[in-house]
């Protein structure tokens, strides 16, 4: 059985990572592409279950977890704890199934250190004007935080030069179509291709009795 690919895909709040990723999920069978669940020390919020949102936990089980060397990538955000688990994302690629971590480019540059063969993704807004509109429309914020994110932005959007492949996500449909592109490409590699079909190159490279 050919080996699943792990990817990475950032972006700054508002470029529409995570509906492109909602939407490749809904598309794609869950023997082809998953998300990887992230570990968290924080409580549940309103419609977050267990498993499927997060793996939620105390932070003496994660503690141990990292002493463990559970994680693959891990760090501490305002006291509470998340991080990425290694044997689940094993167990998936073994299975040939293509991996999503949804990280920043910090998390990122931690996790190309560990898998140099990490695929990365970065996703772009069209406009710094359509990145406020879209985050002014999800109606959660307000201006002053608004302000901020966009600031953060533009910090996040200036290691876009660090990742293998850049979305513009300006019409939805045709940054969906790309993102599939990507995940087709490199399956149809060399590599992946020759673990794919090893028993059909070898039948085909046999010589004629």
């Amino acid at each position: 059985m050919s080996l699943g690919h792990l990817y990475i895909i950032s972006a700054p709040s508002g470029a529409g990572k995570s509906s492109l990723i909602n939407a490749l999920l809904q598309d794609l069978p869950a023997s082809e592409v998953q998300l990887s669940i992230s570990h968290t020390t924080r409580s549940p919020r309103p419609g977050e279950a267990d498993g499927v949102h997060y793996y939620f936990t105390t932070k003496e089980e994660f503690k141990s977890l990292i002493e463990k060397e559970h994680f693959l990538e891990w760090a501490e955000v305002f006291g509470n704890y998340y991080g990425t688990s290694l044997p689940m994302i094993e167990r998936s690629l073994a299975q040939g199934i293509d991996v999503f971590l949804d990280i920043d480019w910090q998390g990122a540059r931690q996790i190309r250190q560990k898998v140099p063969n990490v695929k990365t993704i970065f996703i772009l807004p069209p406009s710094k004007a359509e990145l406020e509109k879209r985050l002014i429309g999800r109606g959660q914020d307000s201006a002053e935080i608004i302000a901020k994110r966009m600031e953060e932005a533009v910090s996040e959007m200036s290691h876009y030069a660090e990742f293998d492949y850049v979305i513009v996500n300006d019409d939805f449909q045709v940054a969906l179509s790309e993102l599939k592109s990507i995940l087709t490409a490199e399956r149809l590699k060399q590599a992946s291709q020759a673990v794919r079909h090893q028993g059909l190159i070898a039948d085909l490279l046999a010589e004629m009795a």
